[in-house]
């Protein structure tokens, strides 16, 4: 099985919180940066997803912390596609440090909305399918 796709992200700053660990919020910031790094790669711009009245919606999140990160520290946020029967996937992600140390895990639950109607596409992989240019990067 191949890696699953990945970004590098430096810890900055202004993203800690006052004991000097990555504020609980940012994780998510990390791994929708992730996510989006992903649809690119594949060949998918949000302009895409908005073109086809469609857009992508997040239902449900899960973080676990597993190891603190603190400023300068180097991650990598990896990013899979689980792909369902339904009108919903998963994305599962791992933000690990440069040594290794896996510093939190992100499972997520998403799928796409139709823009118009305001309801979740049947087959949300028909419409990344089409839109990819590498539908493999997806999973696909």
């Amino acid at each position: 099985m191949a890696e699953p796709f990945a970004v590098r992200i430096e810890v900055r700053g202004y993203e800690t919180d006052s004991q000097g660990h990555l504020n609980q919020a940012v994780y998510l910031q990390y791994a929708e940066h992730a996510r989006w790094s992903l649809l690119r790669a594949a060949g998918i711009a949000q302009a895409d997803l908005l073109d086809k009245g469609v857009g992508p919606v997040a239902l449900e999140n899960t973080i676990r912390y597993r190891s603190e990160l603190r400023a300068g520290d180097e991650t990598t946020v990896s990013c899979a596609f689980v792909w369902g029967e339904r009108k919903t996937f998963r994305m599962e992600q791992t933000i690990t440090r440069a040594d290794g140390t896996v510093a939190a895990t992100v499972s997520s639950l998403g799928g796409l909305l139709d823009l118009k109607e305001r309801r979740m596409v049947e087959d949300p992989r028909a419409y990344f399918r089409t839109l990819a240019a590498d539908p493999a990067l997806l999973g696909l």
